[in-house]
């Protein structure tokens, strides 16, 4: 093939104008007083005579070149030229035969749609990091050539240049952080998930689901966490939260602050005395991490949900007609910002009512307002029946969240069913206001007594709850002042006994000496009962509960 004929457009390139100043250079001349080039240049200051590019061998410069190199011309790209690192690759390819058939590993590459867009353009293309046959990544650059005229009004058309680099060292290394990305994302998953729940507690009052979602292969994962609490007495606590940023640090924070909020959950604080204590912690784990939360706690004896916000997404609570509250006040800062008083507030919920605890995953989108994402979760919302799992899962339907989604995503639903026929009898309320003096005390035994008996417990429960009622209301009436409560409680798991009073002062278990006259109905009740605590009220004033698991029906 005659390179002279042909003409290459590279980019960023253009052939010199036909008209050119011709240097020249006198040849190097050896005789008597005659001085080396080398000496004439230091002596005259001159430079050497450059050849210009156009006098360069293209043939020669192709043939030492690394890359591969390949020439097809006419419509059906017949082998003009292919060098020496491309023999190499490949093997002898004949010359004047159609690329499509002597050259098959273009053919395999998916290049000859691109050799046609090259050719009708007149533009050149580059396709970057293709798997040859032999193993290796080549980048191809296609580039037109034009033909010269071949001095008779005729001309032989285009062609097209195949310029291929080498580049499989820099695609094992991208593939090697591509490889050490994917770990590190599969760590971090795996991480948050060890870290969230493995099993929600189910509370007696409350039907609870909760989904987690990570981002997509191209997003970190987050800090995204929930929980659910039970608290002892009937309440329950429920808590979701996000901490900013991403991967495996961020899922580090989140588990130590999950972990201190179940600490601080046992403590019984109100929701906003929590996330004040969670401030302060948040500040020392990482005073460069911020979190939101969110913390709400359930008493079924109310039928509201208290709630405290750090600067976190409103929850949303649909009542049994359908109507959708967002609970947005009060909120503070995120947590780690220092410096606020939260406070609590509170939104109904009652039988047939549901709840949705979110995080921005789920509601924030880059080409919408997020007010506008959490409206349409309302809608969702508002149209949502059925299990726990299945708001859930709606919720998450209507998002359009994917697995290619750009951000994590936590979802907490909790529902407090309304409950009748036989259910009903299984959920039952009984309470005493109790007055100050000597009779207090057998008028609480013989309420308790009564209402046992007809709630059908057995003797030994039944003799155990009254003598338990009988320890709590001493204690009361001894260390507490009016006005004071007494509320018998039953699920269908437990017996729940709580008296309220007027005093803040919380009682403590101790050991009591053989020669005390008191200090043993606390430590009486902590024997007899499963479980029992303490906690402060927020009108003022203390309740001291005891519960008893109830036993299980033998199957028939």
């Amino acid at each position: 093939m005659n390179f002279t004929r042909w003409s290459a457009r590279l980019p960023g390139t253009q052939r010199r104008a036909a008209a050119r100043t011709e240097q020249t250079a006198s040849p190097d001349r050896r005789g008597d007083g005659s001085v080396p080039a080398a000496r004439a240049e230091q002596l005259t200051g001159e430079a050497p005579p450059v050849p210009a590019v156009d006098e360069l061998r293209v043939r020669e410069v192709l043939d030492r070149v690394p890359s591969l190199v390949a020439l097809v011309h006419g419509p059906d790209h017949r082998i003009a030229y292919v060098n020496d690192a491309y023999t190499t690759a490949f093997g002898v390819r004949p010359l004047g035969e159609r690329a499509r058939e002597a050259l098959p590993e273009l053919d395999g590459l998916g290049l000859f749609p691109l050799l046609d867009q090259v050719q009708r353009s007149g533009r050149p293309r580059t396709v970057k990091s293709r798997k040859a046959p032999d193993g290796r990544c080549y980048t191809f650059t296609c580039t037109p050539v034009a033909q010269r005229d071949d001095g008779k009004g005729g001309s032989e058309g285009r062609g097209v240049l195949v310029f291929a680099t080498d580049v499989t060292d820099h695609a094992e290394a991208a593939e090697r952080l591509r490889a050490s990305e994917r770990r590190q994302r599969e760590t971090a998953v795996t991480l948050q998930r060890s870290l969230l729940p493995q099993e929600l507690e189910e509370p007696d009052d409350l039907r609870i689901a909760a989904t987690y979602h990570p981002g997509g292969t191209e997003a970190a994962v987050g800090g995204d966490w929930y929980d659910v609490i039970t608290l002892g007495g009937g309440r329950t606590a429920l808590v979701i939260g996000d901490v900013m940023g991403r991967g495996v640090r961020a899922a580090a924070v989140m588990g130590q602050l999950r972990t201190a909020v179940r600490a601080y959950a046992r403590l019984d604080l109100p929701p906003h005395e929590v996330l004040q204590l969670l401030d302060g912690l948040a500040a020392e784990i990482d005073a460069h991490q911020i979190a939101t939360c969110a913390y709400a706690i359930h008493d079924p004896n109310e039928g509201r949900l208290v709630y405290s916000s750090a600067g976190h997404l409103p929850i949303l609570v649909r009542d049994e007609n359908g109507t959708v509250l967002r609970a947005d006040e009060p909120t503070g800062p995120p947590l780690g910002t220092g410096g606020w008083m939260h406070t609590s507030g509170s939104v109904p919920l009652g039988p047939g009512s549901t709840a949705v605890l979110y995080t921005d995953g789920l509601v924030e989108r880059r080409d919408a307002d997020l007010d506008e994402g959490i409206a349409a979760l309302e809608r969702a919302l508002s149209g949502a029946t059925g299990t726990p799992q299945v708001v859930c899962d709606r919720l998450i339907r209507s998002a359009g969240v994917t697995p290619d989604h750009d951000d994590d995503v936590a979802v907490l639903v909790l529902q407090h069913p309304a409950r009748t026929g036989p259910d009903s009898e299984l959920f039952r309320n009984a309470a005493l206001e109790l007055l100050g003096g000597v009779e207090a005390a057998p008028r609480a035994r013989a309420f308790a007594s009564g209402v046992l008996t007809s709630w059908r417990f057995p003797a030994d429960l039944h003799d155990l709850g009254v003598l338990a009622t009988s320890e709590l209301v001493a204690n009361s009436l001894q260390h507490g002042t009016p006005p004071m409560r007494l509320r018998l409680r039953r699920t269908d798991r437990r017996l729940i006994i709580e008296v309220t009073d007027g005093d803040d002062h919380l009682p403590r278990r101790r050991r009591a000496e053989p020669g005390d006259e008191s200090g043993r109905g606390i430590a009486i009740v902590a024997t007899i009962a499963s479980n029992w605590g303490c906690r402060r009220t927020p009108g003022g004033g203390k309740a001291v509960w005891c519960e008893f698991v109830l036993p299980r029906p033998t199957p028939t």
